[in-house]
């Protein structure tokens, strides 16, 4: 899946009655996960996983030596 800050690769795992949901931006590598019900929408789980993403890759570029 790409959007506007590039690709992002997803993994899922599915734990007991849960589903984890890891995200990777191709183009840094920085990694988050997220985890929600096994049964519920797979979509809602990717958007939430590119929001924390975005989040994480939003709050990191303003840190000294976090060099991306």
């Amino acid at each position: 899946m790409s959007g506007a800050g590039g690709e992002v690769l997803f993994e899922f795992h599915r734990v007991g009655t849960y589903m984890k949901v890891v995200a990777i931006d191709g183009k840094t590598g920085v990694e988050v996960s997220v985890v929600g019900p096994a049964t519920g929408s797979v979509e809602l789980l990717k958007r939430t996983a590119i929001n924390k993403l975005r989040y994480v890759q939003t709050r990191d570029a303003g840190k000294p030596g976090s060099g991306r």
